[in-house]
């Protein structure tokens, strides 16, 4: 059975009307002068570390601990204020979805798997009074890529479960094709919701476990138990 539920954040759980994406360009514009090629950063499925590492080669500005820490520290100050005065809502089912998790008789332990800094997906969830559901979790100050991120998901959870899980014992949800990639880099089944800017087709092609229009069209226990069928839909 799945032991470990790993949720991403942006267009899995929420939409926030774009106010991440506002609050690096406002940082960048306003701390760094930097505003030309911020359309050529693609944000689905990135890390947060990512795309400032990439913004900065786009302008040469060093890639030093100080710039990184200039730039988050200004990052979550506009991130929690933009979002504020955003049209932000949760993706259809998440309550619902994750209700139904915990109450399982063996509820699985859930957790986060994102690309948000730690206290960037802490103002993004509370927005919606979701952070304190989540008892553990990995973000993009673990490590830049997405797949060492779940790895340390995964051991993160080890520690609190006090067992070594398995991959097939970790369920990660996610709305883009990165998100399925690292669930395959640690073995973990995955599970892919159409809430973002992936069609399901599009999902479908990267060969999840199961696709989805959002949580609506799925139930817990059906991901949880020990028999899982292909691209239920």
């Amino acid at each position: 059975m799945v032991r470990l539920v790993l949720f991403d954040i942006d267009g899995t759980l929420v939409h926030t009307g774009g106010a991440g994406v506002k609050a690096f360009a406002k940082v960048f514009a306003t701390e760094f002068n930097a505003v030309d090629g911020f359309e050529r950063l693609k944000f689905a499925g990135r890390t947060d570390t990512g795309l400032v590492r990439e913004f900065f080669g786009f302008h040469q500005i060093p890639a030093t601990p100080q710039n990184y820490e200039r730039f988050f520290e200004r990052y979550t100050f506009w991130l929690d204020h933009i979002l504020r005065d955003s049209k932000s809502d949760l993706c259809p089912g998440v309550w619902e979805f994750i209700g139904a998790l915990q109450a399982l008789p063996q509820a699985p332990l859930l957790g986060l798997l994102t690309g948000n800094i730690r206290l960037g997906a802490e103002i993004k969830l509370r927005h919606f009074n979701l952070w304190d559901v989540f008892e553990m979790g990995a973000f993009a100050d673990d490590h830049e890529e997405r797949d060492h991120i779940a790895a340390i998901a995964r051991q993160r959870a080890s520690r609190v479960l006090k067992e070594d899980l398995r991959g097939d014992q970790v369920l990660v949800i996610g709305d883009t094709p990165l998100d399925i990639r690292c669930a395959r880099a640690i073995g973990a089944k995955a599970l892919a919701v159409a809430t973002g800017g992936h069609p399901l087709e599009e999902l479908k092609s990267h060969q999840p476990d199961w696709a989805v229009a959002d949580l609506r069209q799925i139930g817990a226990e059906e991901v949880i138990g020990e028999k899982a069928e292909t691209l239920k839909c």
